[in-house]
């Protein structure tokens, strides 16, 4: 347990808090405004309430954003990483209590809470470094005595909409490539986990004073949909980071694309898919397809949703599923003992008991779970599905939700046909010791995920890795790798140093 007041006043965090921050002595009004709660899901109490930003404060927000880019964009980029490293020092002095608040927001359990902000503290590590990598290259031109290189510039000003699941994480794998790359950082979080962005928000707020580069990172937490939307259509905003479901997606596509020039990065809904041939270690299979079905309570977007099982094993996975699924302690995340929290809220409780209907009227079984836990808070039973069919509805959609949804399968082309037969493509997995079997998957010819791991769980990314997938996942890199580049645009440049034009000859001057 923790002294949950001690924790937020750490923070900042007050009974009634803005839900606007321009920098450091920036926070937007309180006094006269509509607020809402900051529900805890473990118990449905209310830790906080916020005042929803409001069109002021996005104006406020993005007047900020946009001057002090102009300033930004020609800070030196190591000294934009030394920005990033500064607030990732502070979030690891602040690790325990931050992960208290993501805790309170999200109902997660501590230690994957600790997990989480861990991944803030080696993200800020990692874009500190790149900051002296942003590379281009030199090309050989085809002109005589000219010179010809690429480079990456920032783009403008980045806007970062995070969804309920991992509200730390996903601003630093967008916000702290962004900053590096000279572009000033709008934040909109989901209004379902307020906390940890005004959590966050104060230590930047510390590290911008303490460098003098105040502006760099803003917040916008509207609880109104129209102000959220003003991010999407606003043409100073130059590209829009988005995690959250495909509909969603969808619609910052269309808007966000139908202005040419303006860039979105979209990283939504995984359905994700793990097959496990009859040469796989079933003890190792089924561990991993544990944590990846119910961790943080099924509400990763790489969450494990489908096993796909040889024949010939199927039944002694199912049993060893159901002994390691009977061995996960649900209960509130404050409890020293518990693996497994709430959902986030009661709508994600009735999606997950409408899953359930649509498994018995078509005909599947629930094996394991299946219901909703009879307590205080948003809790669920870890569940297993049988005897479903590839095509049905609850399968080829994501329930965020701790459901693992078990199908046969004869021949592995068969497997990976019902692994790829789902419109989302983020993570993927194949438990095998066949190497033959193992490289099938990766083939061209066989996962077609962003994301794939062997004899793992589908969930887990290493931030060295671009973290992304395809289809109606999106098609958007965040994290490790080259994904930097989204984040800036590139130039071709081409340098005349030899004084002589080809119109020398037929110009005279």
């Amino acid at each position: 347990m923790f002294d949950q007041k001690k924790v937020l006043e750490e923070f900042g965090i007050q009974a009634v808090n803005a839900g606007a921050c321009t920098g450091p002595g920036g926070w937007s009004p309180v006094q006269g405004r509509s607020t809402f709660d900051a529900v805890n899901p473990s118990d449905e109490t209310v830790t906080a309430k916020i005042t929803g930003a409001v069109a002021q404060d996005f104006e406020e927000v993005m007047s900020v954003a946009v001057a002090t880019q102009r300033r930004w964009r020609m800070t030196p980029a190591p000294r934009r990483g030394e920005l990033v490293a500064r607030i990732g020092a502070l979030v690891e002095r602040h690790l325990d209590s931050l992960a208290a608040i993501v805790s309170l927001d999200t109902g997660k359990s501590l230690m994957e809470a600790k997990g989480e902000v861990r991944e803030v503290v080696d993200m800020a590590t990692l874009a500190a470094g790149q900051s002296r990598m942003l590379y281009g290259f030199t090309q050989q031109s085809q002109r005589y005595k000219h010179r010809m290189y690429d480079q990456w510039l920032p783009l403008g000003v980045a806007a970062i909409i995070s969804a309920y699941n991992f509200p730390a994480a996903v601003w630093a794998q967008n916000g702290f490539l962004a900053a590096i790359g000279g572009n000033t950082v709008v934040w909109k979080p989901s209004p379902k986990v307020p906390l940890t962005a005004l959590a966050i928000q104060y230590l930047c707020n510390i590290a911008m004073k303490e460098m003098k580069c105040e502006g760099v990172f803003t917040l916008l937490i509207p609880d109104d949909n129209q102000v959220a939307e003003k991010l999407l259509a606003d043409a100073r905003v130059a590209l829009v980071s988005f995690t959250g479901s495909s509909a969603v997606g969808r619609k910052v596509a269309n808007i966000v694309g139908s202005q040419l020039g303006r860039r979105y990065m979209l990283e939504c809904s995984g359905n994700n898919g793990c097959i496990v041939d009859e040469t796989a270690d079933l003890k190792l299979a089924a561990r991993s397809i544990t944590f990846g079905a119910v961790g943080t309570t099924g509400q990763r977007c790489t969450s494990t949703r489908r096993v796909i099982v040889h024949r010939s094993v199927v039944d002694q996975l199912l049993d060893l599923l159901k002994r390691s699924f009977a061995q996960i302690k649900v209960g509130d995340p404050r409890e020293p003992d518990a693996v497994v929290g709430p959902l986030v809220d009661r709508a994600a409780v009735g999606h997950f008991e409408q899953a359930m209907l649509d498994v018995v009227s078509q005909g599947g079984k629930i094996a394991y779970g299946g219901k909703r836990m009879d307590r205080p808070g948003y809790y669920v039973e870890p569940t297993l599905v049988t005897d479903v069919k590839p095509e049905w509805r609850c399968v080829q959609h994501e329930t965020f939700a701790p459901i693992v949804y078990v199908m046969p399968y004869d021949t592995l082309e068969e497997a990976i046909a019902i692994h790829n037969g789902v419109p989302q493509g983020l993570a993927s997995g194949i438990h095998s010791t066949n190497l033959g079997n193992i490289e099938l998957f990766l083939s061209a010819q066989g996962s077609d995920c962003g994301i794939a791991k062997v004899n793992m769980g589908t969930t887990g990314a290493d931030i060295g890795a671009a973290f992304g997938g395809e289809k109606e996942t999106g098609g958007g890199r965040t994290a490790g790798s080259d994904a930097w580049k989204g984040y800036m645009r590139r130039q071709s440049v081409c340098v005349n140093w030899g004084g002589e034009s080809p119109w020398d000859s037929r110009v005279e001057l």
